[in-house]
């Protein structure tokens, strides 16, 4: 196959993931990134359906009999306190490659996240991570009009929103294979509060909520234009006072491969926002609301906690 050919269906390629996702142009879009939104949706896909009718509680194997299962309680009465070495975050200052698409896959809102500007990926390390972890998507948890919806809850309290910003182990070559590995893979869980006003300063993330009203049909996507670095996804938390413990993803196949930190602190959005996540619809076109798990039994494993 000769050059000219081989860029064809390259092309071809993009032309036929686009029209899959429902993006009309592919402008600004690298392969490399499309192949990643294909793989996260594959990820997807082998999952199999499932729902929030009872909170995760019909869900099957590991889900059902796993011993290292999230989201837990997390309280500093019970967590052990220590002086857990600060998260470093690289190139998360950095502009992502733009734009980016965000996708309605039935039981969140979800962006892939594409390698940055500079051709490397946002990554961090530190904390209790077994090793370097690069950023590799983010997605929301959220509850409905008359129950807030963050997946784990801080001394009792649960929150409006939970964003997690799911990272692989830079040992493996895909979120999927880091799934099976007990250091595959690292979340990060940030908490929204909802408030009464009308504006907020953390612009990257009201770009993204934005165009949440583009996705209320399950599997549309959108693109989210302009600059945006992984760094505006935090607001302007304290990152150094956090949770942190050894579970599972929280969506099946509840894969007990994850080591959460859980920041303290609290990202604050204007509830016009938040209330934009209630409007999107699941795969039986049923509102998606209140699409967090039920806590789950820690079963003596140890919290740690640090604020430094």
């Amino acid at each position: 196959m000769n050059s000219s050919n081989r860029l064809g269906s390259g092309l071809m390629l993009q032309l036929l993931m686009l029209t899959a996702l429902g993006i009309t142009s592919s402008q600004g879009l690298s392969e490399e990134y499309l192949k990643d939104i294909k793989a996260d949706q594959v990820a997807e896909q082998a999952s199999g359906s499932y729902n929030y009718d009872q909170q995760g509680n019909d869900w099957e194997g590991t889900c059902q009999d796993g011993q290292q299962q999230s989201p837990v309680s997390l309280t500093s009465s019970a967590a052990i306190v220590t002086a857990i070495p600060r998260i470093y975050f690289y190139n998360y200052d950095q502009n992502l490659e733009s734009p980016l698409i965000l996708t309605n896959n039935g039981n969140t809102a979800n962006m892939v996240l594409p390698p940055t500007q500079n051709g490397q990926r946002a990554y961090i390390n530190g904390g209790l991570l077994p090793g370097t972890f690069e950023a590799q998507s983010v997605h929301f948890h959220w509850g409905s009009a008359s129950s807030k919806g963050s997946e784990h809850t801080i001394n009792s309290e649960r929150y409006d929103v939970e964003m997690h910003i799911v990272h692989k182990n830079i040992r493996y070559q895909t979120v999927s294979e880091a799934s099976a590995y007990a250091d595959g893979l690292a979340v990060l869980g940030v908490m929204f509060r909802a408030v009464n006003r009308i504006f907020s300063l953390h612009s990257g993330l009201i770009r993204i909520f934005n165009q949440l009203p583009q996705i209320v049909e399950y599997e549309s996507s959108t693109e989210v234009t302009g600059r945006l670095t992984v760094q505006q996804l935090l607001g302007n938390i304290k990152t150094g006072e956090f949770y942190s413990y050894n579970g599972s993803l929280t969506t099946p196949d509840c894969a007990e491969s994850v080591t959460w930190t859980v920041f303290k602190d609290v990202v604050d959005l204007p509830e016009r926002q938040i209330m934009k996540l209630w409007e999107l619809k699941d795969s039986r076109s049923q509102p998606l609301t209140n699409n967090y798990r039920t806590l789950q039994d820690i079963n003596d494993r140890p919290v740690y906690y640090t604020a430094q």
